[in-house]
């Protein structure tokens, strides 16, 4: 995959499960909890992806341990984030979370900045404000009227942005595979650890909820986040942000035809927003780093 456009398809392929992934997001919290969830999503990945692990540990000479401590920071990274994001699609409509996660866009460039100690370029802060009036109109028109799941949802976003980075950073180890296996390793004792500590586990809930929870743990977290760890590098996190946005455009879709969800005018006016925001931080390259 040596040239940079296959990254990018790679990267289009995920945001289209993951933008279908939040129906099944959605659905599986009619049976169990969103720690229990997450960490059996993660467990899933964990084993689907451990014989490409073991492949790519023949063919690479760097050192588990050498990947420990980033792989650890991206486990705990993805637990915040996925964690606060499941809790929020409880009460966030699918069509909601898909534009609300998509924010990650906007602060990915921001958390990229602040690691790498660099200023933000005003075309950050002019995309951060048309973030703010597409979630205003996602809300309906006001702010007192996004519920306590949209809130969560875009707080998430953040923890994603930082996610991008981390990944981006894992890539000089050349082992793209073997980093996203221990993150999710690390997700899934943190997760079924939260579950065992604060929720109730049933065998049956989890035999209820078992479509939901292959389609997310293979699809939508072995396949797309080894995907997207490999695309990374050759395409740089705020870049890779920018092309996973169009998982907007799926989960819409999700919402609208699995769901039957629609929006009031104002709403797809914030939607508009959010995606003009989007644009906003794609087409000034001057808020990327070199590729």
């Amino acid at each position: 995959m040596a040239h940079p456009h296959r990254g990018d398809l790679l990267i289009v392929l995920a945001a289209a499960i993951w933008g279908f992934a939040f129906y099944f997001q959605k659905t599986a919290m009619l049976h169990i909890g969103p720690f229990l969830f997450l960490g059996l999503r993660a467990a899933i990945a964990t084993l689907a992806l451990l014989p490409f692990a073991a492949w790519e540990h023949r063919t690479t000479s760097t050192c588990i341990s050498a990947l420990l401590p980033v792989a650890t920071a991206g486990g705990i990274t993805f637990f915040i984030a996925g964690s606060t994001q499941q809790f929020g699609i409880v009460d966030a409509t699918v069509i909601n979370t898909g534009f609300l996660t998509a924010l990650y866009v906007v602060s990915t460039p921001f958390v990229f900045r602040v690691v790498e100690r660099e200023s933000v370029p005003h075309t950050g802060w002019i995309a951060a404000v048309l973030a703010f009036l597409g979630i205003w109109g996602l809300s309906g028109g006001s702010l007192g009227r996004l519920s306590q799941g949209d809130v969560l949802v875009a707080l998430a976003s953040i923890g994603w942005g930082l996610l991008f980075v981390i990944g981006a950073r894992s890539a000089r180890w050349g082992r793209p595979i073997t980093f996203t296996c221990m993150q999710f390793g690390v997700v899934t004792i943190l997760a079924l650890s939260a579950a065992l500590a604060w929720e109730d586990i049933s065998w049956h809930a989890i035999a209820n909820a078992r479509a939901s929870v292959l389609f997310v743990g293979l699809l939508s977290t072995a396949l797309t986040f080894g995907v997207m760890t490999v695309a990374l590098q050759y395409v740089s996190a705020p870049r890779a942000a920018v092309l996973l946005s169009t998982e907007v455009l799926f989960s819409t879709a999700a919402g609208v035809l699995l769901l039957n969800e629609t929006l009031p005018w104002v709403g797809w006016a914030g939607a508009a927003l959010v995606l003009i925001a989007i644009l906003v931080v794609r087409l000034k390259p001057a808020i990327q780093p070199p590729e």
